[in-house]
């Protein structure tokens, strides 16, 4: 069976009922529900310190969690205008030196929205900026970072699967983060069958081609959705909203893949994140 890692953005409504008071309770909380990967949660600034981060990795890795990180939401690699982007630059580089602390390599972002431009031009300046970016890595010593761009649950938002590939092609460094929530509400329920989930994973191996359509980054959640795309993320006992889960798991099973899972339900991500787990392994139980 391959290795995937499940685990949570953030942590769940019931971590201050359990008793833990700060993040440095994360580790011993996510191993009690069994899961092995935590995504550390950066949207509103990257206020993670050198030392407390160090502190919270070692931790980590005693209880076996492997760290990503969440960079800024107010980073727009396709602004128009170009201090913004250059800030962007700047965001992933604060947060690389975050994720670091935590003895993790991957630092997930949104890249951004269109605006008053047209998705071409959006992602032109998309693809300007990460050039900028991969090289502000190299020279500040992060080219061990694995910078994740995501895919997008707004239709007026840069993000979609190709979007998102287009960028990975930047460098072999860029890793996919894949949101099969944010898809399927872009889409408005595209994700409705296991072919629909085939044909995302078909689509990263024919672009990438390589070790990253294997071992790529992804979030799940259901969400709910209007006719703009994503509105809200739900839990998993929402029977109106997809996608479900296990065609996906299904398919990592089947082809061996190995990604590390990140679930982003409201306030149950890790229960639910255990539910996938469990499932999975499941899978393997019944061969």
């Amino acid at each position: 069976m391959s290795e995937l890692r499940f685990g949570t953005a953030g942590v769940g409504e019931d971590f201050k009922a359990l008793g833990y008071k700060n993040s440095f309770g994360v580790p011993e909380y996510l191993s009690g529900y069994g899961l092995d990967a935590f995504e550390y949660q950066c949207g509103r600034g990257v206020r993670l310190s050198e030392e407390n981060g160090k502190k919270l990795g070692l931790l980590g890795a005693e209880k076996g969690i492997r760290f990503s990180l969440h960079a800024p939401y107010y980073i727009s690699m396709s602004s128009m205008e170009e201090n913004k982007r250059l800030g962007s630059v700047r965001y992933l580089l604060e947060s690389a030196a975050a994720v670091r602390s935590l003895g993790g390599r991957r630092v997930i972002f949104h890249s951004g929205s269109c605006g008053k431009q047209s998705r071409e031009a959006a992602l032109e300046k998309a693809l300007d900026t990460m050039r900028r970016a991969v090289e502000a890595m190299d020279e500040n010593g992060f080219s061990d970072i694995l910078l994740c761009p995501e895919t997008m649950g707004k239709i007026n938002q840069l993000g979609t699967l190709d979007e998102v590939l287009a960028l990975c092609g930047v460098d072999k460094r860029i890793l996919p983060c894949i949101d099969f929530g944010h898809l399927n509400a872009r889409t408005l329920g595209g994700l409705a069958k296991k072919e629909d989930f085939a044909a995302v994973l078909d689509r990263m191996e024919e672009v990438l081609g390589d070790e990253r359509a294997r071992s790529f980054h992804v979030h799940f959640s259901k969400i709910e959705y209007t006719q703009g795309g994503e509105k809200c993320h739900l839990t998993f006992a929402d029977t109106v909203y997809g996608p479900d889960f296990e065609p996906f798991l299904e398919l990592c099973y089947q082809r061996g893949l190995s990604p590390t899972v990140i679930c982003e339900s409201a306030g149950t991500q890790a229960a639910d994140a255990q539910t996938m787990m469990r499932y999975y392994r499941g899978l393997a139980e019944e061969k």
